[in-house]
């Protein structure tokens, strides 16, 4: 048997690889009522994953029907909190004991790092969805400061029908965020995959059944957002809508809320968020990688990532060279060798879309630092170099637009509050970073940048206590936390005069 941490080792599980390809809905799986499929094409060759599931209207309907009357039998809704808790519980250890066969669906459906997969995505879904479970039956109602005539209770009810409709950069993790909170509040879930990576939805779906989850509560929708992903939005049995995605597609969501029955919205959106390093911050090679991290990892394709590195003028050729340094140790490679730390776009119209940003900044007239090449074509597969551009001004295109690929821009600036300037001049607002070793300015920073993370010193430090979401263009609501429990519960006062 070949050494589990080589490449020929997943090369060989791969070829053995199954996946489940047809929708899960009320428990059972089943093609999509049209009969229509869609090709699953892996980034890294080319080749055909699956065949899967093109689900349309009548099959989210399909979905929303068992949702719904499983949430009326009380079967999961009306189970303690305690209850919940055991199953998800199993839930999270399911999920850990199919680390190798989950780490292996994501890295071949979206290119990722293998040693990614395995060591951030699935223990970060495990993690998520156990803590969930912990947390369920800790949150307390209150009891409102009125007077001696009445008692006023304030209690948390699930919500009932919740969509969820995820990207493909992190699809285990993103769904995770959304299904731990929704099943442990006690609602049921229709959950959509991007159609550019629905394997691991599918998976998990079938492991959340095994898990003892009642069947119609955990439902699974594959297909495209126009056909599947719109009818879940419009759908006027939904009670809310959690989606993580563009900005765009989360205003078209928000306008079908509207146009349907005003269900609850969460919309977790684009970014292009400003990583400040200021002159006085004492190590600059530290600063350096962190940034490179902030874009390179993923291959860039992070709602969060920092993509905007501002450099105050007297550090940035130093910063520069760092960063070539780890570009350098960041050569695209074979996303199923354990040693490779940057894999392959998702896809084709993706990949087009990274090598478009990196001409357009070329012509509007930024210099092309570091890469900036489509590699390992010879492969099939969808990989782009780091890429780093300097003297990149605030108004071109690669300085504004969410690129969504291992794509750096660099600008300079004199001081702080015109950092701060530049940093929010654009539509997002999602996360944003300063280094200084100045304490005043680390806090005047963290108050002025309109995003909903700051780091400091730092650069996409996660726990999954901590809310995560943005201001402005980059959505509303928070993931994580126990503020996610505001999404999909109800809030019920119960007044009871006693005079």
């Amino acid at each position: 048997m070949n050494n589990p941490r080589d490449a020929a080792y997943w090369h060989s599980r791969a070829a053995q690889l199954t996946p489940l390809s047809q929708l899960l809905i009320d428990g059972r799986v089943r093609p999509a009522e049209g009969g229509g499929t869609f090709e699953c094409l892996s980034p890294i060759d080319g080749r055909t994953l699956a065949h899967v599931a093109a689900g349309e209207s009548a099959d989210v309907d399909a979905a929303v029907r068992a949702a719904r009357a499983v949430f009326e039998r009380g079967s999961w809704s009306q189970q303690s909190p305690a209850a919940r808790k055991r199953v998800l519980l199993k839930f999270a250890d399911l999920i850990g004991a199919h680390l190798e066969e989950l780490a292996l669906l994501e890295t071949l459906d979206v290119g990722k790092p293998i040693r990614d997969s395995l060591a951030v995505d699935v223990p970060s879904t495990v993690r998520c969805v156990r803590w969930y479970a912990e947390a369920v039956d800790k949150i307390y109602g209150e009891v409102a400061p009125t007077g001696p005539d009445a008692l006023a209770l304030i209690t948390r009810e699930p919500m009932g029908v919740v969509g969820a409709i995820v990207p493909w950069n992190f699809p285990m993790i993103m769904a995770a965020w959304k299904i731990a909170p929704v099943l442990a509040a006690g609602n049921s879930l229709v959950l959509k995959p991007s159609e550019k990576s629905p394997l691991s939805a599918l998976r998990l779906g079938q492991l959340a059944l095994e898990a003892g989850i009642p069947e119609g509560v955990f439902n699974v929708v594959t297909g495209f957002g126009q056909t599947a992903g719109k009818a879940l939005a419009l759908h006027m049995d939904v009670d809310c809508i959690a989606f993580t995605g563009s900005t765009a597609t989360g205003k078209s969501i928000m306008q079908y809320a509207g146009q349907s029955n005003l269900k609850r919205l969460s919309l977790e959106c684009g970014g292009k968020s400003p990583n400040i390093v200021m002159a006085d911050y004492p190590d600059l090679r530290r600063a350096a990688r962190a940034a490179a991290g902030a874009i390179f990892y993923n291959q860039g394709e992070m709602c969060s990532a920092g993509s905007r590195l501002l450099v105050q003028e007297s550090i940035r050729e130093q910063m520069l060279e760092e960063i070539a340094v780890v570009a350098r140790e960041m050569t695209p490679g074979d996303p199923l060798d354990p040693k490779t730390r940057l894999g392959a776009l998702v896809d084709e119209p993706q990949t087009h879309r990274v090598l478009e940003y990196i001409e357009s900044g070329r012509s509007d007239g930024a210099r092309l630092a570091i890469g900036g090449q489509r590699v390992r074509q010879d492969s099939g597969g969808c990989f782009v170099e780091p890429t780093v551009f300097d003297g990149v001004r605030p108004s071109m295109k690669i300085a504004r637009e969410e690129i969504f690929g291992p794509v750096l821009a660099t600008l300079s600036f004199s001081d702080l509050d015109e950092a701060i300037r530049i940093g929010n001049d654009v539509i997002y607002g999602l996360a944003a970073a300063v280094w200084t070793r100045d304490l005043t300015a680390a806090h005047r920073a963290a108050r002025a940048l309109r995003a909903g993370v700051v780091y400091v010193n730092c650069y996409d430090a996660d726990d999954i206590t901590v809310p995560f979401g943005g201001y402005k263009q980059s959505g509303l609501g928070r993931d994580k936390s126990l503020h996610a429990f505001d999404k999909y519960t109800e809030l019920k006062t119960t007044w009871i005069e006693l005079a």
